[in-house]
């Protein structure tokens, strides 16, 4: 099993406004994918159009996130009449999945939804399909190259960063912590997306006067989250709070803390997986609060290929094409507001 392919999430897939989106509830199960059509009085984008014929690529589903990734994608292509897709396996690793999509380019089909196994590696793919005259909706892992999309959506893993620092900050602050002992479990170091969600965390705590006192990279999984869970927790024997980047890999990560007997801090996870959702509800662990990189951004980037094969914009924009570029936000889900998040839980 590859590590990058482990990955973990952003939530607001509604964020973009379109008539014609849709949400999904996120699952490994592809059968607890529903979807709700956001506009049904007439607007144009949801009436049945030109057909599209939608390709789609994504690394394989061996991880929670990734999962949903690809049910969601496949429930939204199929809420619509005018949609065909045709998915294709992309293995466990970069070089599988740019055979794969070699494969897609050559069926040509109206546009393309691609989640690269890594933006860098797969970019080339990405501009061959665009040079071919086939529009890439370039989804989570960033291109580096605007040429190789016609469409990037991700989730904000700065703001994710940010909004984890800011709750942890408050917390703090509210109860008169002045001098913190701050711990943080990213996934795979050396990705991007993982050192953008520490820059995030870091900005945010320095607001409050506050640091980082140690940090164990896990790998997006719950083994991983275990083994970097316990070694953190045997370098700092006193701890105020605790942010794990992944819901995933938290599933190790509080297991480490029930065996080690901890429970003098509170813990921020990341992503809304349902687990963590459950878990922030019935207020039994440390798990207090989790930020959203939700899935659902999968059921978006379908709605939006359809938009861009039928030539349409965005229902709520003046503008008359979909939108270059899009960053879905991070939101904070605690037990107050968990009922809300509940059923976009992944």
């Amino acid at each position: 099993m590859s590590a990058l392919s482990r990955r973990h999430v952003l939530f607001g897939g509604a964020a973009v406004g379109a008539g014609a989106l849709l949400t999904a509830c996120t699952s490994n199960d592809p059968g607890n994918n529903t979807q709700v059509k956001t506009n049904e009085s007439g607007d144009a984008n949801a009436a049945t159009g030109q057909k599209v014929v939608i390709g789609f690529s994504a690394p394989a589903a061996d991880h929670g996130w990734i999962a949903a990734i690809t049910n969601n994608a496949k429930a939204q292509a199929a809420a619509y009449s005018d949609v065909e897709l045709k998915s294709v396996e992309a293995g466990a690793d970069a070089a599988a999945q740019r055979a794969a999509l070699a494969t897609l380019i050559s069926q040509k089909p109206t546009v393309i939804v691609m989640l690269p196994y890594d933006g860098k590696e797969l970019n080339a793919a990405g501009l061959e399909a665009m040079r071919a005259g086939i529009p890439v909706v370039n989804l989570d892992r960033a291109f580096p190259s605007q040429a190789a999309f016609r469409l990037q959506i991700k989730g904000d893993n700065f703001g994710m960063g940010l909004a984890a620092g800011t709750y942890i900050g408050e917390q703090l602050k509210a109860k008169g912590v002045s001098n913190p002992i701050i711990g943080e479990i990213p996934g795979i170091d050396s990705l991007e997306l993982t050192q953008e969600r520490t820059q995030g965390f870091n900005t945010a705590l320095a607001t409050y006067g506050f640091k980082v006192a140690n940090r164990r990279p896990a790998e997006f999984t719950a083994d991983s989250g275990q083994a970097s869970a316990t070694s953190l927790l045997q370098a700092l024997p006193k701890m105020d709070a605790l942010w794990n980047h992944d819901d995933d890999q938290g599933i190790g990560v509080l297991a480490a803390i029930k065996q080690a007997g901890r429970s003098e801090f509170f813990m921020v996870g990341g992503a809304g997986s349902k687990v963590a959702i459950d878990a922030i509800v019935a207020d039994n662990s440390v798990l207090k609060a989790t930020v959203t990189y939700s899935p659902s951004m999968a059921s978006s980037a379908i709605s939006l290929a359809r938009l861009i094969g039928q030539g349409k914009g965005l229902g709520d924009l003046v503008e008359l094409q979909v939108p270059k570029e899009i960053t879905l936000a991070s939101e904070t889900i605690t037990k107050d507001n968990a009922a809300k998040y509940a059923k976009l839980g992944f």
